[in-house]
């Protein structure tokens, strides 16, 4: 499933970065630069997730946050602003923003944050694909399998393969047992001793990685296998 963003930005340049990079991610995208127009945009597209900088022509993001709070109560909003004060971030949220993420930002943690929004607001983000990748998001980190990249709170962290395939096993099976045997056979062709105590590593060092995560946590089953909790 393609989620639907509203994109609303003034800066073409700055724009055009970030929908290219929204797209690349499998997101459907409409800009928007002036905020007088959003309010068309947002009946037209009907859209799963809305973006907002907050000094725009005609109406300012505070503004417009309240119109679509109103149209649609449960719609996740981000603010994007070079407004730095404390008080801008405040009045942010309180106009109506879900989350607010100030300039300049790094597009990966802007997609873990619409990520972690969407599942917040009960949508199933997992298995978002893109021509290029499949991108796995639980809780606040984001699982690149074709990059074999994992994206936690304190960063981008490069994974092997078998890390990968087995953090990915994992996450379609959250909250549930993967057995070990599965796991083995699947990933290293064989449950012998050897390949056990090498899946051992790298699950100590996906626990690592993970540890200081909130609201996640890797269960270890004694001889039946692991649980992502999450």
């Amino acid at each position: 499933m393609s989620f639907k963003v509203l994109y609303v930005e003034d800066e073409p340049f700055l724009s055009h970065i970030v929908s290219d990079g929204l797209k690349n991610s499998g997101y459907i995208v409409q800009v928007v630069a002036d905020g007088d127009l959003v309010m068309d945009a947002y009946f037209s597209l009907n859209p799963d997730i809305c973006i907002l900088d907050i000094m725009l022509p005609s109406k300012d993001g505070y503004t417009l946050a309240k119109e679509l709070r109103k149209a649609q109560p449960d719609l996740p909003i981000i603010f994007l602003s070079a407004k730095l004060l404390p008080e801008d971030v405040v009045k942010g949220f309180k106009s109506g923003g879900n989350d607010y993420l100030k300039k300049p930002f790094s597009m990966d943690e802007l997609l873990v944050r619409m990520e972690a929004l969407l599942q917040r607001f009960g949508k199933d983000i997992i298995g978002l694909e893109t021509e290029n990748s499949k991108i796995y998001a639980f809780a606040n980190c984001r699982l690149d399998t074709v990059l074999q990249k994992l994206t936690t709170s304190s960063g981008e962290h490069s994974l092997s393969f078998k890390e990968c395939a087995l953090l990915e096993m994992m996450i379609l099976r959250k909250n549930d047992v993967l057995e070990r045997q599965e796991a083995l056979i699947k990933i290293w062709g064989d449950d012998n001793y050897y390949n056990t105590r090498s899946m051992d590593v790298f699950m100590t060092h996906l626990r690592k990685l993970l540890k200081d995560e909130p609201g996640i946590q890797i269960m270890n089953l004694r001889s039946i296998g692991y649980k992502l909790i999450c």
